[in-house]
Formats: C-alpha cells, structure tokens, sequence
C-alpha cells in the first residue's frame, strides 16, 4: 500500500518542488507480515550485538568504540565524496599524516558523534540538538562556508543537476520546510508509540527528503540513526552504524529513498532493515575478532618481564584507540625517553604487533597495528 508523503508542485520559478503532507500520515505504519518479521529478526541481532559489546564481554571498550565510529564516518564521508580512508583519518589524528587529504571531514564525523551522544545525556533529540551537531560537522570542514553550519537554510537547495530546474530532486522551499520540521520533531518525540526500529528508519527518510541544510544532510541525518539508536535503548554504545551498507549500495541507497518519496514506505524500510541486520552481524563478527586479537596479543605481553609487560599492556591497550603512533606518541603514553619508547616499539615489532608503516623512511618512522586496523577496513576484506 503506498502512503502519500506530499507531492511535486511547481513553483513561481518554475522548478518542481516536493512538499511534504502533514507527518506522519495515515497508513505510515501498516507493513505486511514480512516487515514485521524482519524488523523483529534485525532488533534481535542488534540485542546481540549489544551483549557482545559490553565492558564484560569486550574489554576497554571506550577504546575500541573510537575505531567503530572512524569506521563509519570514512563510510559516510566517502558517499560526500571524500577520498579519504579510515587509515588517513587515524594518521591525521596521530600526528602522523605523510600528506595533504581531505582527511578533516572524517574527524569532524567523529566529533560531532560523540558531542551528539554526551549532549543526548541533558537534552532531548530536538531540533536544537540537530543544529547543534550539524554545528558540529560543518564547521571548518572543506564547504562550511556555502553551509551556514548550525542552522537551517534560508534559501533553495536541490540535489543532482546545475539548479533546481535540472536537479534529481528539489527539497520544500523554507516556508514548507519550517512546517515538515516542526512535524519531523514532533515525530521524534512521540515515536514511544512505534516500534523503534520502524521509528529510526522512517526517521532518517524523512529528514532526507526535508533537507534542512545547505550541506552535510547526509552525513547528518547518518549521525542521526546511530543516536535515535542509543536514545531509543536498543543499543547501550554506539556500535551499529549503516553507512558502510549505504555506501556499498549507493545507487539503491537513494533509490530507495526516491521510492519513501514516492509513498513506497515498505520498500524503503525493507532495505533499511536489510541494512541492519548485515551491519549488526558485521559488527558482532568484528567484535569476536577484536576479542580474539586482543587475547592473543595480551598473551604475548604478559610473557615478558615484570616491569615490560606492565608498559606493554598499557601501550596495547592505547592502541586499540589509535592503532597508528609515532615514538613521540608511546613517549606521551608512557612518560619513557625516546630511546625507552623506540626499545618498547622495537619489541612490538619483534612480537608482529606493530609493523613500521613505511619500510622505506629512516627517520620519523610511523607504525601500525595493521592486524587490528583490517578488522575495520573493508578494503583489506
């Protein structure tokens, strides 16, 4: 059954735009029993994946989340268009970066992740709280200044094409946005009454299709399913993230989200739920394999002596938040010399914990822990 979301009315200019009907409509939620199944199937793998992710279960966990979001904000820059890789983003963030990219909008990502998820602890999802995590992500990043970051457009904007007349799809103007907005934060706060992951995935739909900035809509409304996640209890720490999916499927990504437009909610929300469950059983194999890792490695610590092995598990343990360091880094850590930090990395190498990033530089050598850092690099899969 196809639900009518709004409409393409042309405007004084001459250009198409959608205007969306009064949200949510009737019939928004009413899905065949296959959707319900898999919604049910997919809350389950997320519980799953919950219980894998706890400081029981997966040790310095704090540490480990850091590269779950790197993970993801590369995903969700590279949809931008970002060249950028996770592995630019951890050597930008270590102080170690060879050279120029384009790395920053991942790291902005990241931020304003975790901003979004400590602001959640003393402010409701708002709309105020969107702007503050567009804030956030835009500012400083490569288009912040055609972005106005933090704050909703005034003006026109279009998606594809040269101008609106040409464009794939033309947003509300700002009059009608104003008016879905304040439906879309109305929705958020009465989603109790939805099955929560029917609520996040129709969400996220919706705030596409009003696309309330200039730039970064989609990395922000990416952010926003990760946080309706966390705020809606179905996940205690941000560890399920969908950008890897919707950048592997692009094109299907946002032909789906044509088809929310054009009323096929079920088709939308089938791909969305497809989406869930694929990255919740990625997530729960990358958080074995970390546990695998971590003890394998622990092991080979702990058969040094005394006063090594305890400067080698601290070392380790920091590594799994920044798996690329330099010897000016393991000095920070540590508090050890240059020559004490080199000795401990020498003995990492030795121990095929870490390798030397670039085998063919004498000085200012970087290093890797490459094992840990494939675990979350779909390239190297």
């Amino acid at each position: 059954m196809k639900v009518e979301i709004g409409k393409k009315i042309k405007q004084k200019e001459g250009f198409l735009a959608f205007i969306p009907n009064p949200f949510p409509q009737r019939g928004i939620f009413d899905f065949s029993q296959g959707i319900l199944l898999k919604t049910a199937e997919a809350g389950r793998l997320i519980g799953k994946l919950d219980g894998s992710t706890t400081e029981n279960a997966l040790p310095d966990i704090n540490f480990f989340l850091r590269m779950f979001v790197a993970k993801d904000a590369a995903s969700s820059a590279q949809i931008e268009g970002t060249r950028a890789t996770i592995i630019d983003a951890i050597e930008k963030d270590a102080g170690v970066a060879s050279a120029e990219t384009d790395a920053d909008d991942i790291l902005f990502y990241i931020k304003a992740l975790n901003y979004g998820k400590e602001r959640l602890n003393e402010l409701p999802l708002s709309l105020r709280l969107i702007k503050e995590i567009h804030l956030q992500l835009m500012t400083g990043a490569r288009a912040s200044h055609y972005s106005n970051p933090g704050e909703f457009r005034e003006s026109q904007n279009w998606i594809g094409g040269t101008r609106p007349d040409n464009a794939l799809f033309v947003p509300p103007p700002v009059n009608n946005m104003k008016e879905a907005l304040n439906d879309f934060e109305s929705f958020l706060h009465g989603g109790k009454q939805i099955i929560p992951l029917i609520h996040i995935g129709i969400a996220h739909a919706q705030f596409e299709t009003i696309h309330p900035f200039l730039d970064g809509n989609g990395r922000t409304g990416r952010l926003l399913i990760t946080l309706l996640l966390c705020h809606r209890k179905l996940l205690e720490r941000p560890v399920l993230f969908l950008s890897s999916y919707f950048k592997k499927n692009q094109k299907v990504y946002y032909q789906k989200l044509d088809d929310y437009h054009s009323g096929n909610i079920e088709s939308w929300i089938e791909f969305y739920l497809d989406g869930v469950i694929e990255t919740a059983k990625d997530s729960i194999k990358i958080a074995t394999e970390i546990r695998q890792l971590r003890d394998r490695d622990m092991a080979k610590i702990q058969g040094l002596a005394k006063r090594e092995s305890e400067s080698g598990v601290l070392v380790l343990s920091r590594l799994f938040s920044l798996p690329i360091v330099s010897t000016r880094r393991i000095m920070e850590w540590t508090g050890f010399t240059r020559a004490g930090a080199q000795r401990l990395i020498d003995r990492f190498v030795n121990m095929s914990i870490l390798a030397p990033k670039d085998k063919d530089i004498k000085y200012g050598q970087s290093y890797i822990y490459a094992d840990y850092v494939n675990v979350f690099n779909d390239t190297k899969k």
